[in-house]
Formats: structure tokens, C-alpha cells, sequence
């Protein structure tokens, strides 16, 4: 398999509130520095996509999750412009914790589903949040 290419995995959550909104962050970095987006981020070496998903959310929100389902898979090789990667999605609520933007988020906040139809989302994440709102 020498010099052959492989996607790589990244995971993502749709997150309800209590209220009832959707939790994004606004991306701090490259690919859509300052749009909003799922929390989500790359799978690490030995490390679950349900892991994976917890720790991604918590560093970049500050708050715990219960993953309620899958909601897909994402493989679209054109979905990243960094190059092909496979998103495993999970529908979550939040637990516990206080919504507070780190590591790759330069803001988290919640919205309605019909404000967060409306917002200009990164990467494939309109088409996900559409998914989302058919199985929430």
C-alpha cells in the first residue's frame, strides 16, 4: 500500500439544547475561518468515534453530551477543501456544562432551527442540519 491515499475520519454532532436550539461554533481556523459549523473535529489513533465526538465537543464547547443516535456518514470527497474526509454524524443533547468557545471555535452559540436554515454553514453542514431535522 505503498504511496496510496486514504481519507481521513473526522467526527461531528448536532447538538439540542434545552431550549430546543441547535449548538454551533464559529470556526477559528482554515477551511471557513468565521462560519458556523457542528462541533466536530478529527478522530485521533485508538480512539472511538463515540470518543472522539465527546472529547471534540467538550474541547471546543465546554459542555458534556449524550449521543441519542447516528445520524450518517458524510464521504463526499469534495466535502472538505482540505481533501477527502469521512464524517461519522451524531444527533446529541446536551448534559451539563456552561457553552464556552476553545481550542478551534472562536464562538459557540445556539439557534433555532429555522435561524440555523437560514445561516451560511461550512463545509456540508446545511445538508446534514436538514438531515437532522428530519429524525429530531
Amino acid at each position: 500500500m505503498k504511496n496510496s491515499k486514504h481519507p481521513l475520519l473526522t467526527v461531528d454532532a448536532v447538538i439540542t439544547a434545552e431550549d430546543g436550539k441547535i449548538i454551533f461554533i464559529r470556526r477559528k481556523n482554515p477551511p471557513y475561518q468565521g462560519s458556523w459549523a457542528f462541533p466536530g473535529g478529527f478522530v485521533e489513533y485508538g480512539e472511538t468515534v463515540e470518543e472522539a465526538v465527546l472529547r471534540e465537543v467538550k474541547e471546543e464547547t465546554g459542555i458534556s453530551i449524550e449521543i441519542q443516535d447516528l445520524l450518517g456518514v458524510y464521504s463526499d470527497p469534495e466535502r472538505d477543501p482540505r481533501g477527502h474526509m469521512i464524517t461519522v454524524c451524531f444527533l446529541a443533547t446536551k448534559t451539563e456544562g456552561d457553552l464556552k468557545a476553545d481550542t478551534d471555535a472562536e464562538e459557540v452559540s445556539s439557534f433555532t432551527p429555522h435561524e440555523a436554515l437560514e445561516m451560511d454553514l461550512a463545509f456540508d453542514h446545511h445538508e446534514i442540519l436538514k438531515d437532522a431535522l428530519e429524525k429530531i
